[in-house]
């Protein structure tokens, strides 16, 4: 744990230092190629460093910061687009490793007043949603211990669970940490996914969605734009849609090869795939149908749910289990205890000692 901890450290104050350069650059380089090959030895540095971190609990949420968020909004800053470009006036260093490096985005309309910023649709959530859904992983936790007595599917919808209510939380609590640091009123991550009408409300509105943004500028636009000249506009989101699952799901095959240093089965990518496909086919029947074809909300909810939730459990939660994410929590988690206790322990033994000596 002690390695580990000075391991974290070395990782982040050396991306803390290349997002430094970055900034620098962008002071004296204009947007375009030459900025692009300035910084790419820091986009293939940053896809290095999780690899010095060997834990779940650290490694992992250093992976996705890193790895991910930081270098697609790096992309984007390279050519002047994303929230780290915002001519003519630079970001200051603070607010750029924070928007390079966390899962955060400045909410665009911050003079609203409050009460239309809680509102209906707005994601943001009080105090109560967060504490019933931390209730639910306490009461449910214990079936942990009886997963071996437990049918297979219903442990991984638990593990879907804990998945969710888990990141939101960390999510969350990034969020507010980096909300009283910068003293800016943030956008949410997630706005209640199991609500979701529809694949399009699922993952354009609803589930992560600051990786759906990061992805809408880096992946989906391009593409768009690209198939906008070659099939025309009324289908080229299609192309842009493909595009933007595939890489998701590439995307999470690095994550989970940093957590679990498992070779990738692309199942991962699979699941992914058959989301952008299924999406895909959604919005040809709309656009077929003009959006005329809709269901009573409640079993377009069922159905959008019951979709998200079977496909987890055929193609991704099994991965969570062939990495042995549900192990190496619980085994940090011991170490954790462990460490802290050890600590607290020779603490106490060196001030009873420091006592006995003055006495």
């Amino acid at each position: 744990m002690e390695g580990e901890i000075k391991n974290f450290i070395m990782v982040w104050a050396s991306a803390l230092l290349s997002l430094w350069y970055c900034h620098m650059v962008g002071k004296i380089i204009s947007k375009g190629a030459i900025r692009f090959f300035a910084i790419l030895p820091v986009i293939l540095f940053l896809f290095f460093l999780p690899l010095n971190l060997s834990t779940i609990f650290l490694g992992g949420p250093t992976s996705f910061f890193l790895a991910w968020l930081a270098n697609f909004k790096l992309l984007l800053f390279a050519f002047g687009h994303g929230p780290l470009s915002t001519d003519p006036v630079p970001l200051s260093f603070p607010n750029f490793i924070s928007l390079a490096c966390l899962p955060i985005k400045f909410q665009q309309n911050p003079e609203k007043p409050v009460h239309e910023k809680t509102s209906k649709g707005s994601g943001h959530k009080s105090s109560l949603n967060y504490g019933l859904k931390i209730a639910v992983l306490a009461i449910t936790a214990p079936i942990y211990l009886q997963k071996d007595h437990i049918h297979t599917k219903i442990v991984l919808l638990l593990y879907a669970l804990y998945l969710y209510i888990g990141l939101e939380l960390v999510l969350a609590v990034v969020a507010a940490f980096a909300r009283v640091y910068l003293r800016l009123e943030l956008e949410p991550q997630f706005h209640e996914p199991y609500l979701a009408t529809s694949l399009q409300d699922f993952w354009g509105r609803r589930w992560n969605l600051m990786v759906t943004s990061i992805l809408h500028q880096t992946v989906y636009s391009p593409v768009t734009s690209i198939s906008s000249h070659l099939i025309g506009r009324k289908w080229a989101a299609l192309p842009g849609v493909l595009a933007s699952f595939l890489v998701s799901g590439i995307m999470h095959e690095l994550i989970f090869y940093y957590i679990g240093r498992k070779k990738p089965t692309w199942e991962l990518t699979g699941f992914f795939f058959v989301h952008g496909i299924s999406l895909a086919i959604e919005i040809v029947i709309k656009k077929a149908f003009n959006g005329k074809c809709r269901q009573p909300t409640v079993v377009s909810r069922v159905l959008a749910l019951a979709f998200v939730v079977a496909t987890a459990l055929w193609l991704f939660m099994p991965q969570v289990i062939y990495a042995e994410f549900d192990v190496m929590a619980r085994r940090e988690c011991i170490a954790f205890i462990n460490f802290v206790r050890d600590n607290i322990t020779t603490d106490f033994r060196f001030k009873s000692l420091i006592t006995l000596n003055k006495g």
